[in-house]
């Protein structure tokens, strides 16, 4: 008896990229009987890896008990998306931050405020889009002018949708651009990588002035990730990913697909994902030096650290985390031990130093959270204008939209309370505040969806043709 794929197909094997090898390797070769035919077969199907049963192993769970409706819905949905997310075989362990709340609306998806650490595997969904989202701290003299500050945040850096104009364009260090180039992941996005440079997003993404409780030192802090480049390496992740999902484990969910560390493909990615975090660093830093070289300051120290990202720490595993803050010893090469915590645009950003707390597996929350989605707060604050909720819920700050159009979806009142989170984190034990930055002013994008151009050209059609 000879192998064909006639004979594989009648035994009642699928169709698979390992055919063509076992007919190759088995070329030449006369088997006794079907029996012996599918012990050669069975050594070439990779075993398919089942969803666990539910509630092993289960999460560390540190939200606080609700206290109302709105705090009841957001524990039970978190819940029941790391209930589900826990099954995926790869997982060994999880943690839900006092921020948590959900990211998806698909049964399954991390929730921002989550941490996921799995063996040999790598989930791009469990870190999204934006990848190496990120705080950027630069601490200058007490006596810089921060309304100066912000007025070069506003003519210097580019909130919103696209790159930077042409013209005036930032190109990155040669090192980095080197970097994309050799990465077959990045290799196609250099041109974005330059494009996007001194960019900072939309949504939650900000330029805050304010100044250090301690010390009364003015401090600029920038928050925004990898922007296009770090899309555009997430849709390729999940690719590749999905390849892998498809051949291991057909029933863990399209979001959870992984890349398995030990191959090609997983070296790749994270070595990718080293090089997108550099570029995000380097992003920051380019915004800092814009508007501190504009305003004539002296920059007196800088730290930053990311909480949308993966890391793997000394027992091997990756720890996924999706809006959560890494608060363990040397949990990167140039962490000087502090790390930034937002809370709301009229609350003052939290400089902490981790406790490498069990119970978040060394994490700590990321900001406020929601407990509202966006549309859901529009629609709460029906009938208020915009001029009353940003008077009402962020007094006396100098607020800035950087497409001129308020994004009120973003005021502290869409955000879960700034003082319980606080008092949560040491509650919990998730780190130690020593020092806080007090707000200011602030620039986000904005509703900058309101004039895109596609929109703008769109309204001079109709124009023209009610002419």
């Amino acid at each position: 008896m000879n192998i064909n794929g006639n004979l594989i197909k009648s035994l009642g094997y699928k169709p698979s990229q390992w055919w063509g090898r076992a007919i190759a390797e088995g070329n030449g070769r006369v088997f006794a009987g079907e029996d012996e035919v599918r012990q050669y077969l069975d050594g070439f199907v990779t075993p398919t890896l089942p969803l666990r049963e539910p509630g092993q192993p289960w999460f560390k769970n540190i939200i606080p008990d609700p206290y109302n409706d709105l705090e009841v819905a957001n524990v039970a949905a978190v819940t029941r998306h790391m209930d589900e997310l826990m099954r995926v075989p790869t997982v060994v362990a999880g943690a839900v931050m006092p921020d948590a709340c959900p990211s998806e609306s698909t049964l399954g998806f991390i929730p921002v405020g989550g941490v996921i650490a799995t063996k040999d595997a790598i989930h791009p969904g469990m870190h999204s889009a934006d990848i190496c989202c990120s705080m950027f701290c630069s601490i200058l003299d007490s006596d810089v002018d921060a309304t100066a500050l912000l007025n070069a945040g506003m003519r210097l850096s580019h909130f919103g949708g696209g790159e930077r104009a042409r013209g005036s364009q930032i190109v990155p260090p040669a090192s980095i651009l080197d970097a994309f180039a050799q990465n077959r992941f990045l290799k196609d996005l250099t041109s974005l990588a330059i494009g996007h440079t001194g960019t900072q997003g939309d949504g939650n993404h900000f330029f805050y002035v304010g100044r250090l409780a301690s010390t009364g030192q003015v401090t600029l802090v920038t928050h925004h990730g990898s922007r296009a480049p770090g899309g555009r390496l997430y849709k390729a992740g999940m690719a590749v990913a999905e390849s892998y999902r498809r051949k291991l484990s057909p029933e863990t969910g399209t979001h959870n697909a992984w890349i398995p560390a030990d191959t090609q493909d997983g070296e790749d990615y994270w070595s990718a994902l080293q090089i997108i975090r550099e570029w995000t660093k380097n992003n920051h830093r380019t915004v800092h030096d814009l508007v501190i070289e504009a305003v004539g300051a002296k920059l007196r120290d800088r730290f930053w650290n990311e909480h949308n990202f993966v890391f793997r720490k000394s027992d091997g595993l990756f720890y996924h985390a999706k809006g959560a803050t890494p608060a363990y010893d040397g949990f990167s090469g140039d962490t000087n031990g502090l790390t930034l915590i937002p809370l709301n645009m009229a609350e003052p950003i939290l400089i902490t130093k981790g406790l490498n707390a069990a119970n978040g597996l060394g994490f700590s929350p990321h900001g406020a959270g929601r407990n509202f989605s966006r549309s859901a707060y529009l629609k709460e604050n029906a009938g208020q204008t915009v001029e009353q909720m940003i008077a009402s819920q962020a007094p006396g700050l100098d607020v800035r939209y950087f497409s001129g159009h308020p994004d009120i979806s973003e005021l502290p009142g869409a955000y879960k309370n700034a003082a319980a989170v606080q008092a949560q984190i040491d509650h919990f034990g998730l780190a130690q505040v020593v020092d806080m930055v007090q707000p200011i002013g602030n620039i986000m994008a904005g509703d900058w969806d309101k004039d895109a151009p596609w929109k703008k050209k769109r309204r001079a059609m109709a124009a023209n043709a009610a002419v």
